[in-house]
């Protein structure tokens, strides 16, 4: 788990463009969906929607792509800093959070190895641009969003663990052991 500080620094900066760019995009969806919806929540033009959601997923997959080399040694130092924090700094959700991170990374995993097979083994005319490969694309994508935005929920952890433990005390050494001093010593005549 030893990683360069400066990786783990720029790690964190790209999990902040995540966060930041996951937090636009689902802003822009609620807006499109408000306007694009009668009040029961159906669209008004359900391909219409289903081209805007699908859009949301491959944006939201694209942002995800900067974090995710790094995921898992952000996840392997937010825990041992976890287990390092003194009782008091420790927020109960936290262990939570990077359960539901982990599970969501794994799944995430499993589906981008799926998708490699699928592209990989993709029928002659089934290149990017034709409609069986855009439409297979758009399918990982739906698979992928609600882990996508579980990492978008609760990715702030991953922050919140290393600022607590930047502002934490490192534990201090114990004290050394008292060693007997030697008394003044007085000549003996003899």
């Amino acid at each position: 788990m030893s990683l360069d500080p400066a990786v783990h620094h720029e790690s964190l900066h790209h999990l902040d463009g995540f966060l930041h760019d996951s937090e636009q995009i689902l802003h822009a969806w609620d807006a499109y969906s408000d306007e694009h919806t009668d009040l029961d929540g159906w669209p008004h033009d359900a391909h219409a929607y289903g081209l805007r959601q699908s859009q949301r997923d491959a944006d939201t997959a694209t942002a995800f792509e900067t974090v995710r080399a790094n995921a898992r040694h952000l996840l392997a130092t937010a825990e041992t800093q976890l287990t390092d924090l003194p009782a008091h700094r420790v927020q109960n959700r936290w262990q939570y959070q990077l359960a539901v991170l982990r599970s969501a990374l794994d799944r995430l995993d499993a589906l981008h190895d799926q998708w490699l097979e699928t592209r990989d083994q993709p029928p002659p005319d089934a290149g990017p641009g034709t409609p069986a490969f855009d439409d297979a694309l758009a399918e990982h994508h739906a698979d992928v969003w609600s882990y996508l935005d579980d990492w978008a929920t609760h990715g702030h952890a991953l922050r919140d663990i290393n600022s607590a433990a930047r502002h934490t005390p490192a534990r201090l050494a114990p004290p050394p052991a008292p060693t007997a001093t030697p008394g003044p010593t007085i000549p003996v005549r003899r």
